[in-house]
């Protein structure tokens, strides 16, 4: 269905007015005349709302919507419109990018299709429902109270805990505010689990007090957040003293006087059900809802999911109006509690494409009186049982101002858990209908119930990450490795053996390990000597990527550093959150390979372990980015395959030359020290393992931890080094910080741009064997089968250590006056064994 077209029935569905041809007589006159009740603030408000009074300790009098869909059939383009304009308000107010992150959520049972219509107008927002029915298997991600409903318990059970984890606004919707302690209650709830910097009420009508609105108010400026409200209509309810007893003394009299005088439930009925008797005749209709599609918002809804609904709905509308006698005129569709906005969204395609009066509202679990006056919202009332086996124990259920409406057929839209015995027992809802219509038809939508995915192919534990010093140099709070350990497996190949055996495809680069480079004393020299003259460079990169990582991502992340180059930054920006802000991060090592992807078990333990949307992958620097698209393939195809979703692709780097990425410290292209070395700046250990015979599918990746080396270990000398430098840092650092959160950081990709340039002028036509940047050509001198290295023109002290080792391994060094990087070092495109060299012959490092 045109997205444009709903937007234009919808709004023209509001401009029509809030309820069609109305009454003379306001429905809350009644109430009013007797009770000394008032609506006091805009006009609308009697256009948008009636009273009516109920069973209930703690408010006696109801405002009845006119435009819910909830008490009162309504044109279901009337229900649509009002919420899927307020989506549009909404959207008009956030702007288009926040627009874009927004989540909606909304109140059951009354709110959960108004909220979901309102996700409608606001474009591309995911949608989430509370709900009151407890879902086996789906973890609970939050809940709250309702003070003044009937029912008071909301429970939240997305089927991804991370989508109300992101840092989007969340915009909360309710059909009415009259206190606001329901929103109070949510937002305390989640605020405490996924904090965030803006919130959005909506409502149909906003009727707190003033003292009410102040408490709003003083909760936003507390806990830090923006709270906006958008309503339809705003004033207060006006109470006399002593209303509540009046209300409830009243409510008893009509009550007593219904039940002496066997009224049926066409007029103000009896609470008791009606007779029992033969099951009624009622027409089943097959909707063929697609396979898959949520029934509603109670486990999240996409803007996925609405696009295939849209696609579905002519087809599904087209099935009922088959169903309908050829003779109907007015015609009721009834949906379910919470199931509100399947139901709606079918009648208001019903509306459009027959001749008939189509009007819509829904079953509620929510006693109300019913009295038979035109100045009053609840003419009638059906009574019957409970029909979902619901948690809280059997009860009764109510549909209100349905009978005596003059229906020629209702059709009953139901969940397929409410689809019981019960519904079509003598004393059920069903045989209730069809005492007050000729026809009564029945469409059942399949309850969508979230299955972890593979389930059964899934280890029931992982095991808890490696830490040192058994496994690596590091102190054991610093990083937790998920990985196995593969010391005690010899791996290591000889440089030209890897080489030719990963470009002949005869193996992956990742199914062995090169022989650890051990370096000269002149080396090790240089490797102190550029700690020394960056460390303070490396110190602000480290806090600025840090702050804006805090900023943008999460106030408490979970670091997750790409093992192994990224696991040292990963220990400096958790040691600057600590030594900054007193935090204590959570910091994890994981294995991604290139063409492999990241490693799906370690993804599981963390989702397992921690809020998807608080992780934070971390990694040194970037080249062309390879790495940083190859997480985003991974990611996707992991949200695919389990069903888990919340991880952002974006990596955090120490350095972005490369232009890759929006969450860095720099993008200058330097020397970072740690790229010098390997396991013995790293922890000790080795490049991560991934091969068949090794790494079964419910194990992590491996790596070796080389003990016999720890003479030369410098892993510690390198951290220490950087974060003495802290102190003399800070403010820079916290400077460029708020610089790079103020600009532009969209990644340019330039760097990606350049090694397709490169690799076709030096005739590799493979961009991986260009490798971008000081980090990546120290890896092609140290591991790979160099052939030669492009250098800037006039490069200065960072490239010290890129000469020596190219000197060593005999490999030319070529100035460049156009190059985007420090330096480029390109692997030895027609390899054969030996060819460590620029002349295909092998020289001794």
């Amino acid at each position: 269905m045109d997205t444009g077209n709903t937007a234009d029935r919808a709004d023209e569905a509001v401009d029509k007015g809030a309820c069609g041809v109305r009454d003379e007589v306001w429905s809350g006159s009644w109430v009013a005349e007797r009770l000394g009740v008032e609506l006091v603030g805009d006009d609308e408000l009697t256009e948008l709302l009636g009273l009516a009074l109920r069973r209930n300790p703690k408010r006696a009098h109801l405002l009845v919507s006119n435009v819910l869909g909830k008490h009162v059939p309504q044109s279901p383009s009337v229900v649509y419109g009002h919420g899927f304009t307020l989506g549009r308000r909404v959207r008009d107010l956030l702007g288009a990018d926040e627009a874009g992150a927004a989540v909606v959520l909304g109140y059951a049972e009354t709110a959960t299709g108004l909220g979901h219509s309102v996700a409608d107008g606001l474009g591309l927002a995911p949608y989430l429902h509370s709900t009151r029915r407890p879902v086996a298997g789906v973890a609970r991600a939050g809940g709250f109270e309702e003070s003044h409903s009937h029912a008071t318990s909301h429970l939240l059970l997305p089927e991804a805990p991370a989508l109300l984890a992101g840092d989007g606004p969340l915009v909360l919707v309710d059909d009415e505010f009259s206190t606001g302690n329901t929103v109070l209650n949510t937002v305390r709830d989640l605020h405490e689990r996924y904090p965030r910097r803006r919130y959005v009420v909506v409502a149909l009508v906003d009727m707190r007090s003033a003292e009410d609105a102040g408490r709003l108010e003083e909760f936003a400026r507390e806990i830090g957040a923006r709270v906006d409200l958008v309503a339809a209509a705003s004033g207060t309810v006006r109470l006399p003293k002593g209303v509540l007893e009046k209300g409830r003394e009243l409510v008893a009299r009509y009550e007593a006087e219904g039940a002496a005088k066997g009224r049926s439930s066409s007029a103000a009925s009896s609470w008791r059900p009606a007779p029992t008797g033969p099951q009624p005749n009622v027409t089943r209709v097959d909707l063929c809802w697609p396979h898959g599609l949520p029934d509603g918002g109670r486990h999240g809804f996409t803007p996925e999911h609405r696009a295939r609904l849209e696609a579905a709905l002519p087809a599904m509308a087209a099935r009922l109006a088959e169903a309908l006698p050829a003779d109907a005129r007015r015609v009721h569709i009834l949906g379910f509690e919470e199931l509100m906005y399947a139901p709606l969204r079918l009648a208001r395609e019903l509306e459009r494409i027959t001749d008939a009066e189509v009007r819509y509202s829904t079953t509620t679990r929510s006693p109300v009186l019913a009295v038979d006056d035109p100045g009053y919202a609840i003419r009638t009332r059906l009574v019957f049982p409970a029909h979902d086996d619901p948690a809280d124990g059997p009860g009764e259920r109510y549909a209100y101002n349905v009978a005596g409406a003059g229906f020629d057929a209702v059709v009953a839209v139901v969940d397929s858990v409410a689809d019981t015995p019960a519904l079509h027992a003598p004393d059920g809802l069903l045989a209730q209908l069809a005492a007050h219509t000729p026809h009564t038809l029945l469409a059942v939508v399949p309850s969508y119930v979230p299955e972890p995915p593979h389930a059964s192919e899934r280890p029931s534990m992982l095991p808890e990450p490696l830490r040192g010093p058994a496994f690596s140099s590091y102190a054991p709070e610093e990083v937790g490795w998920l990985l196995q350990d593969l010391s005690d497996v010899t791996l290591e190949a000889p440089t030209e053996e890897r080489e030719e055996a990963i470009q002949s495809g005869g193996a992956h680069y990742a199914e062995s390990l090169p022989v650890e480079y051990q370096p000269s004393e002149q080396y090790q020299r240089l490797f102190h000597a550029a700690l020394d003259a960056s460390a303070a460079r490396l110190a602000q990169a480290a806090g600025a990527v840090t702050e804006i990582v805090l900023a943008e991502r999460s106030p408490r992340p979970v670091l997750v550093s790409l093992a192994r180059a990224g696991t040292p930054v990963g220990i400096l920006m958790r040691r600057w959150a600590q030594y900054r802000h007193g935090l204590d991060l959570p910091h994890y090592a994981v294995s991604i390979v290139r063409g492999r992807g990241i490693d799906a078990n370690a993804l599981r333990w963390l989702a397992d372990h921690h809020d998807p949307a608080d992780v934070v992958f971390v990694d040194g620097w970037t080249g062309k980015g390879a790495i940083t698209r190859e997480l985003a393939d991974a990611l996707r195809e992991f949200e695919a395959s389990d069903g888990i979703t919340g991880f952002d692709p974006e990596i955090a780097v120490l350095a972005d030359p490369g232009s890759c990425v929006r969450t860095y410290g720099t993008r200058e292209d330097f020397l970072i020290p740690s790229a010098c070395l390997n396991s013995t700046v790293s922890g000790l250990i080795s490049r991560t393992v991934l091969r068949a015979d090794l790494v079964g599918p419910h194990d992590f990746h491996g790596a070796k931890f080389y003990r016999e080396l720890a003479g030369a270990d410098v892993s510690v000398t390198f951290l220490d080094a950087v974060s003495a430098r802290f102190p003399e840092v800070a403010d820079a650092a916290d400077a460029h910080a708020k610089e790079l959160l103020s600009a532009d950081r969209s990644p340019t990709w330039e760097g990606w741009a350049a090694v397709e340039r490169i690799s076709e002028e030096y005739g590799i036509h493979n961009v991986n064997l260009v490798k971008p940047g000081v980090g990546e050509t120290t890896r092609v001198l140290l591991r790979r089968v160099p052939w030669k290295i492009l250098a800037r023109a006039g490069a200065g002290s960072d490239l010290d250590h890129v000469r020596l080792l190219a000197g060593q391994r005999g490999v030319p060094v070529e100035e460049v006056s156009d190059l985007p990087y420090t330096c480029v070092g390109l692997i030895h495109p027609r390899y054969t064994r030996g060819a460590t060299g620029a002349d295909g012959k092998a020289v001794s490092v």
